[in-house]
This record gives C-alpha cells, sequence and structure tokens, in this order.
C-alpha cells in the first residue's frame, strides 16, 4: 500500500485555490481538471493506492470536475460513489444523478464531466478485467445509477468507507492487499447485481429504502425528525414510525445512531476539524451530548476514537 497522502486547501491562499486543486487533481487521476467557482472554495482530499485500485476521498464546496481520456493499454473503469451532497456525470450521450450511497462506474478512457454541489465522495480507479470476470455486463452499466439502497449497495459503501482506515494501519502486506482487491471486485459485481433488481422489492423494502436514504441524505439537518421524514416522502408519520418499528427501532434513535457513525467516519477522516465542528455538522446542538452518546455507541469518547484508543 503507498503512504496516505492528504490534501488540503485550508493551507493556501485562496487566490492559489484553483491552480492548487486543480495540480492535485492531475496528480492523483491523470487528466483531470476542476472549475473551482471563485476564491472562496475549499477541499480537502485523502489519496491512496492498495493493490490495483487507486483510491480518493474527497469533500469540498460545490464546483465541476472534468478528465481527458486516459491513454495506457490496460482498460480501466473508474467509480464515484457519493458519500454527502449531490452530483451530476455525464459521458458521451449518457448523464445520470447521484444521491448519498449511489455510485456510477465510467470509463477513463473517454472525456466525462461532474458536477459537484458541497459533498463528500469516494472516487477508485482500478482494472477493468476482473470485474468483468465477476460482473460480465459492465458496459451496459456504466454511466449507470447505481442505487446505494439494496443491501448490496450498502454493504459496498461501508467497506470503502472504512477501506482507508484499515489500509493505513496495515502496513506492507502483500496477502492483505490482495485480500482487499478480491473483496472490492467481488462487493462491487454485487452490489451492482443488486442494483439492477429494483422491482425485485417488495413494497414494504422499497419503502424502507426511501426513508433510509432521505435520512442519509439529511443527517446534517437538526430538524430532522419523524415529521420532516414523512413531508419529505410524502408518507404520514404513523407510516414512518411503522417502518422504523420493523427494522426494531424509532426514527428517533436510528437518526442518533447514522449521526453517531458518520461522525465516528469523520472524526478519523478529518483530523483538522475539531470535535465539536464535526458534533454541530451532524445536528448535534451540543457538544457535550454528542460526546456521552458517542461513547455509549462506541465505548470511548471522540477523542479517543480519533487517536485509535478504542475498545471495539
Amino acid at each position: 500500500m503507498t503512504a496516505l497522502l492528504k490534501f488540503n486547501t485550508g493551507d493556501v491562499a485562496p487566490q492559489d485555490r484553483a491552480r492548487y486543486w486543480n495540480e492535485i487533481a492531475d496528480r492523483v487521476f491523470t487528466g483531470t481538471f476542476v472549475n473551482v467557482p471563485g476564491e472562496d472554495f475549499a477541499g480537502r482530499m485523502l489519496a491512496w493506492r492498495v493493490g490495483q485500485l487507486d483510491m480518493i476521498r474527497t469533500d469540498s464546496t460545490h464546483s465541476g470536475v472534468g478528465r481527458t481520456p486516459l491513454s495506457q493499454n490496460e482498460e480501466r473503469l473508474i467509480l464515484h460513489l457519493q458519500c454527502r451532497g449531490t452530483s451530476e456525470h455525464a459521458q458521451k450521450r449518457a448523464e445520470c444523478a447521484l444521491q448519498p450511497g449511489d455510485f456510477v462506474l465510467a470509463s477513463p478512457h473517454e472525456p466525462y464531466s461532474i458536477k459537484l454541489s458541497g459533498h463528500e465522495m469516494l472516487v477508485v480507479e482500478f482494472p477493468r478485467a476482473p470485474l468483468v470476470e465477476r460482473f460480465p455486463g459492465v458496459d451496459d452499466a456504466l454511466m449507470q445509477r447505481m442505487c446505494g439502497s439494496t443491501p448490496g449497495g450498502r454493504v459496498f459503501h461501508d467497506f470503502l468507507l472504512s477501506l482507508w482506515q484499515h489500509g493505513e494501519r496495515a502496513g506492507e502486506d502483500p496477502e492483505w492487499e490482495t485480500g482487499v482487491n478480491a473483496v472490492f471486485y467481488d462487493l462491487a459485481a454485487m452490489a451492482m447485481r443488486g442494483a439492477q433488481r429494483p422491482q425485485a422489492m417488495g413494497g414494504d423494502d422499497d419503502l424502507r429504502a426511501r426513508v433510509t436514504a432521505m435520512v442519509a441524505a439529511h443527517l446534517e439537518d437538526p430538524s430532522l425528525r419523524t415529521a420532516s421524514i414523512a413531508d419529505a416522502c410524502r408518507i404520514s408519520m404513523r407510516t414512518v414510525q411503522n417502518v422504523f418499528a420493523a427494522m426494531g427501532t424509532t426514527p428517533t434513535t436510528y437518526v442518533l445512531e447514522q449521526r453517531l457513525k458518520r461522525a465516528a467516519d469523520r472524526l478519523v477522516a478529518r483530523p483538522d476539524a475539531s470535535i465539536t465542528e464535526i458534533a454541530f455538522e451532524l445536528g448535534f446542538n451540543d457538544s457535550a451530548y454528542f460526546t456521552r452518546c458517542f461513547r455509549q455507541q462506541f465505548g470511548a469518547a471522540p477523542r479517543d476514537w480519533r487517536l485509535g484508543r478504542r475498545t471495539m
């Protein structure tokens, strides 16, 4: 595994941020360029490689991304997985829009463009052949939105979110890298097969997917609660309560658990952000309450979790 590289526009003068971000973008994925709207642009990026997988995790204010064709003998694919915010992707005549949890595959050998809101995204570039072995219909799936609310989509999403944390601690272990690559291709194929079968879901499953996707997209809204979920999904509050009751929980408990999970990930992904800042970003209005809930959920205080001192 290559060392984890960290980039942050906070270390760069505002007038130099567009140039800096474009240099970084082209460095991690050759031919990539970014249209930055102004000097108030802000972005952070983690970049690393595990075996065949070239990966970045980036979050920034809104921008536009483009790429010139990648020319090399080995055919490759690039995957964009939306963690926060939204994006619009275009390649040739195909277009698709992503919500949190969704992902899309594109070819880096053809020009493509992306319009990004304020966002957080995981991007993986990798050889095409191993995925084709597991999912022969890859070419037909290019530039098709893959729904992240399916069971396979959620597992794939969680795997990629956690991979960089484990990777940084794994050291140079070829067997570990080989195993991770195999799991990546297996989970990607499973998520793609599941995303192509939305009609197989029953009515209850479809409703649950809509409700949980809405929650994932609005975790940072401090007003997120049963009433707002019902309004957004155009269902009654009682129906929302029944959806979560079938999952063995309540709307309030589910929202809290999802916020804490995202906070746990963000505490490690953004060491420059204060614990209070992360708590407020995720809808908490009291840092002491956040710390108390976090400790109950994970058995460690946020600061200890960030430093790797965990009991689970």
